[in-house]
């Protein structure tokens, strides 16, 4: 559906954009300085005198300009990628480019600060491209136009998103002022960074002269276009630029999300059609909704007292248009394309694969609680043994955690991906883990309760409400792959902002915040893992108990019904098992990325087919990457220590790129 002018009013549509800035404009001098229009329009021609003339000169005024600069920047460099790839759904933020350049920044504050404070845009730009590199090994050339594109681009912003929180908990005293930045804060004290960004928009002019005949005929095609005259290097420079653009933005006011993809979607709705016509309206577009971004955070700021940074009021508006715009750019096919595919091995899981599986389970058990480095001598020896008493009742609260977050994980990553029947199903992928760490979460920093006190009832208020809203978004399409990734990608994001909203604060809690979020198991009593270990037992036996029904799940609604089975009570009931399961988990040890899907696969790789071996054989292996990341978190940086849901993202996470990689191989995606 495109929004198309009546044709005798086109005429006045950059006018009326222009008087709708311009009253946007005064609206947001006024929620920052407090001056009318009429006080704003005396302010601006004359020397300031007072307080309000310095604020309104100082503040608000280079506040406005950085909105308009950087809306205009990310519009355009969105604008570029989407023509560029032919994907609607492409930006800097669903390629990892953010995520990407926040790797870049916290990197060079710790290695090169003297770098980072002279050329800010060089680490973030190096990041970006980094990112946009391993999104397009994913994604393939036959991949840029769909869905794999947005998963390659998901997968990499949690994996590089994950080595930056390691970095930034290891290298706290470093990476304490880069809160604020993360957040994205537009506030400003002078003209400095106005003046710094300004000259380096200037590849904005080679977009606009140079990108239009390119961009026009790569809609024929890349075939059709290079034979027509465009070289590779014309398109790597369009790129370059892009990326260019998006880094600098992010250098100076942080990370700011879903600019770069709603404004020139806006753009194409309102009927901008020509690469040129597209471009100028996605740099307007984008500097209208940052602006009108920036008003809200402001007017939130001066209700509650407390300051709301921008990048977290763009996430607001931009996670449900990034779900409407999914259900509207994806074709069928698109919403259905699931990589990676569940497909079973080639052999059956057989009885001495059990005992091979329960073997090294128990050995890997037994390596953690005794193995580990010493200090003997002034130098550190590692030492197998039975450990003392003091270490024996440090080591087993939190061996018996992982082993149990990690099988109830796999298990609900099972139940998911039958009852939904999609592969990309699982309690991270779609937001649920989310959601019960945005409820502990926003009761920890609004109402000012310790983080864990609420525990597994407000965790799983968070995860049923998530799930509900899952459902209700998924129901139309069938719940097809495409459209949950793309929901729980919405809601991570969203999540995210969040976070560091609450991080921007600067309190003394939120390094306890963010290692929390990255899975710790540091805290973690003998008393609450035993009560988390009894959870996932008893809601595991139940899921057991349930085999049978979701065995006659997977044949399809038609069979499950003819054989008695009432469908809505039975997978009320099992999405009910998942979220609690999923709650129990996250109030305990935080968010664990990817594990919940990759146990599942693995199994069925293995050759588990049936429901009962897919859910023991994947909660062996949930519970043995679970504990295999908790003793590397320990062990590999003694005396200091890494969480282990860091680590189990790390590691899952490279699992999950890897398969990408070779499942494009396998479908020759690499021609």
């Amino acid at each position: 559906m495109t929004l198309l002018l009546p044709a005798a009013g086109r005429g006045w549509r950059y006018p009326l954009a222009l008087c709708g800035l311009l009253g946007l404009l005064s609206l947001h001098l006024w929620l920052d300085g407090g001056l009318n229009p009429a006080a704003q329009w005396v302010q601006l021609w004359q020397e300031p005198v007072d307080f309000s003339g310095l604020q309104f000169h100082y503040a608000a005024l280079p506040r406005a300009a950085m909105a308009l600069l950087v809306g205009a920047a990310l519009g355009l460099s969105g604008s570029v990628l989407q023509q560029l790839t032919g994907n609607r759904l492409v930006s800097p933020m669903t390629l990892g480019l953010s995520a990407g350049a926040w790797l870049g920044v916290v990197l060079a504050s710790i290695c090169l600060p003297g770098m980072l404070a002279l050329h800010p845009a060089w680490p973030a730009l190096g990041g970006a491209m980094l990112a946009l590199g391993l999104v397009l090994l994913l994604a393939g050339p036959q991949g840029l136009n769909g869905l794999p594109l947005v998963l390659g681009g998901m997968a990499v912003n949690l994996l590089l998103g994950a080595l930056a929180t390691a970095l930034v908990l290891l290298h706290d005293q470093y990476a304490r002022n880069l809160f604020v930045w993360g957040a994205g804060d537009l506030a400003q004290i002078d003209w400095q960074w106005t003046l710094w960004l300004l000259p380096r928009l200037s590849p904005a002019l080679l977009l606009l002269w140079l990108a239009p005949r390119p961009l026009s005929l790569l809609v024929l095609g890349l075939a059709a276009a290079r034979g027509r005259g465009v070289v590779v290097s014309t398109i790597l420079l369009l790129l370059l630029a892009a990326l260019w653009l998006s880094a600098v933005s992010v250098a100076a006011v942080g990370l700011i999300g879903f600019i770069g993809l709603v404004a020139p979607n806006l753009a194409s709705l309102l009927g901008a059609r020509q690469p040129r016509v597209q471009l100028a309206a996605s740099a307007l577009l984008g500097a209208l909704c940052l602006l009108g971004s920036d008003c809200l955070a402001l007017a939130f700021s001066q209700w509650a007292g407390d300051s709301l940074p921008s990048g977290a009021v763009t996430a607001l508006l931009g996670a449900p248009a990034l779900l409407w715009l999914a259900r509207r750019n994806l074709r069928p096919a698109q919403q259905a394309a699931a990589p990676p595919s569940v497909v079973a091995g080639q052999r059956r899981w057989g009885r001495g694969g059990w005992l091979l599986a329960v073997a090294l389970l128990l050995l890997l058990t037994l390596l953690s609680v005794c193995l580990a480095p010493m200090p003997a001598g002034g130098q550190l020896r590692w030492v197998l043994g039975w450990p003392e008493a003091l270490l024996w009742s440090l080591r087993w609260p939190r061996s018996l955690v992982a082993l149990s977050a990690g099988a109830g994980l796999a298990i609900a990553g099972v139940l998911l991906q039958r009852l939904l029947r999609n592969p990309l199903a699982s309690p991270d992928l779609l937001g649920l883990s989310a959601g019960g760490s945005l409820a502990l979460l926003l009761a920890a920093s609004w109402l000012g309760q310790p983080l864990l006190q609420g525990g597994p009832l407000l965790a799983l208020a968070g995860t049923l409400l998530v799930l509900g809203l899952l459902l209700w978004l998924g129901r139309k399409q069938g719940y097809a792959p495409g459209m949950m990734a793309l929901s729980g990608i919405a809601l991570a994001a969203l999540l995210d902002a969040l976070v560091q909203a609450v991080l921007a604060k600067g309190t003394a809690d939120s390094f306890a915040v963010l290692g929390w979020l990255a899975g710790s198991s540091y805290r973690v009593s003998g008393t609450q893992a035993l009560w988390l270990s009894l959870a996932v037992l008893v809601l595991g036996m139940l899921t057991l108990a349930a085999q049978r029904v979701l065995a006659l799940l997977s044949t399809g609604d038609g069979v499950a019904q003819g054989r008695g089975l009432v469908l809505e009570r039975v997978r009320l009931g099992l999405l009910l098992l998942v979220a609690l399961l999923t709650a129990v988990v996250t109030a305990v040890l935080g968010p664990v990325a990817f594990l919940g899907l990759l146990a599942p696969h693995i199994a069925a790789l293995l050759g588990a087919r049936r429901p009962l071996a897919q859910l023991l054989l994947a909660a062996l292996l949930g519970a043995a990457l679970l504990l295999l990341a908790d003793w590397l978190g320990r062990v590999l940086i003694y005396p200091r220590q890494l969480p282990l849901g860091m680590l189990a993202s790390v590691l899952c996470g490279a699992y999950f790129i890897l398969l990408l990689c070779w499942q494009r191989l396998r479908r020759g995606g690499g021609r």
